[in-house]
């Protein structure tokens, strides 16, 4: 077996059972593991931390499989699908809903390994070398205890960059999706595109807010930011909003905003779709005197690495003081980041001084964060990624 020798000291957050090992912790590799290969980590004393998945080329060199001496297996695999599996059963049960998380990564035991369900389809994403490595084990496991139409493949993300690995995407197993699937959620329906839409294909971590965003929006006028597939949109719509701006930059899915309204037969006259910067185009509606009740601002990741974190910042300060400057008074401002390494506070404060220099006095009615079946491990606080303010 290869065995990772920690340095001295540097044993504590594997005994609080976090998952990961840097590579600066690491003392000595016993063995010539193989990237996504088990092996065994253990304390300057030769006492045992847990079992993981290597990785040469990560700054992450260990992600932790198991705190206990026990087989990672087809077994080991079997167990922690189904217990996520079991959870998600419970969240929504009997709802209708039916597009979301099925595996989450290091919040379900599985680092590395997401699986989202979009219908009759499960897409696959696998951000880890061991996660990479035990692919067709977890396809089996996925087959027999959700049989689908399909599973898609869409292990495309940045970080398998990090990992030593390559873009992949494309089916795996079964029929090939339409270029279009339909899902259900809170009633509404939408077209989600699970082979080149962002993420796995819709922000499905976005289903509470969409909900709670369309309970303020009757006969509210909305402008929805970095708007995507028009999600908040449509929820603001079925809500009875008087009008909604969908702001995009791709147009390609600003035309798959419109056939979701279409979807839901709500009316498309109401919405005011513009295809721009979502900067540039604040400042424009500015200059336009334009004023909204609703304003939803969810742009994309803006922290890629810590080095990131003040240019990050200056990016969250400038949109949301644009967003002040266009909100009436007593109108809501939905703001989120979805970036993992934005902590809580600093975005707080962030909003907090953006609405002092737009002279806004400005309360928070909600604490926002992702949906329950992207649930947050307390041994793996970075599982709270998404924050948000209802202000």
């Amino acid at each position: 077996m290869n065995k990772i020798i920690l340095k001295s000291g540097r044993e504590k957050s594997l005994r609080q059972h976090h998952p990961w090992v840097f590579s600066g912790a690491i003392q000595k590799v016993e063995g010539n593991p193989l990237a996504g290969e088990t092996v065994d980590v253990l304390d300057q004393k030769g006492n045992f931390l847990g079992k993981g998945a290597w990785s040469a080329h990560s700054q992450i060199r260990v992600r932790i499989w198991s705190f206990r001496e026990e087989a990672i297996d087809e077994s080991f695999f079997q167990d922690r699908v189904r217990a996520a599996i079991r959870l998600r059963r419970k969240i929504f049960r009997n709802n209708g809903t039916t597009a979301f998380r099925l595996i989450a990564s290091e919040s379900d035991g599985l680092p590395g390994v997401i699986v989202d369900r979009y219908a009759d389809f499960l897409v696959l994403q696998l951000l880890s070398a061991g996660a990479e490595l035990w692919k067709d084990t977890i396809v089996k496991i996925l087959q027999a205890e959700w049989p689908s139409k399909g599973i898609f493949e869409r292990s495309d993300a940045d970080v398998r960059s990090k990992e030593g690995l390559p873009y992949r995407s494309g089916l795996i197993e079964g029929q090939e999706p339409a270029e279009t699937v339909a899902i259900s959620e809170n009633g509404l329906n939408y077209f989600v595109d699970i082979r080149k839409g962002h993420k796995t294909g819709f922000y499905l971590d976005q289903r509470d807010n969409r909900a709670l965003i369309g309970s303020v929006c009757q006969d509210s006028d909305m402008l929805n930011c970095f708007s995507y597939t028009g999600g908040f949109g449509v929820a603001a719509l079925a809500a009875g909003a008087g009008s909604v701006l969908n702001v995009d930059s791709a147009a390609s899915v600003l035309e798959l905003s419109k056939k979701n309204i279409t979807l839901n037969n709500l009316p498309l006259g109401k919405a005011e779709h513009v295809e721009a910067d979502v900067f540039s185009a604040l400042r424009q509606f500015r200059a336009e005197d334009r004023r909204f009740d609703v304003i939803v601002l969810d742009p994309p990741k803006f922290v890629k690495s810590k080095a990131h974190i003040l240019k990050a910042s200056r990016g969250y300060k400038d949109i949301n003081h644009l967003a002040f400057s266009l909100l009436r008074p007593e109108g809501f401002l939905f703001t989120f980041s979805c970036s993992g390494l934005m902590p809580a506070n600093l975005f707080q404060k962030i909003v907090a001084d953006a609405a002092l220099d737009a002279g806004k006095t400005v309360r928070i009615v909600k604490l926002l964060g992702q949906a329950q079946d992207h649930p947050i491990a307390l041994n793996f606080p970075e599982g709270m990624y998404l924050k948000g303010l209802q202000c």
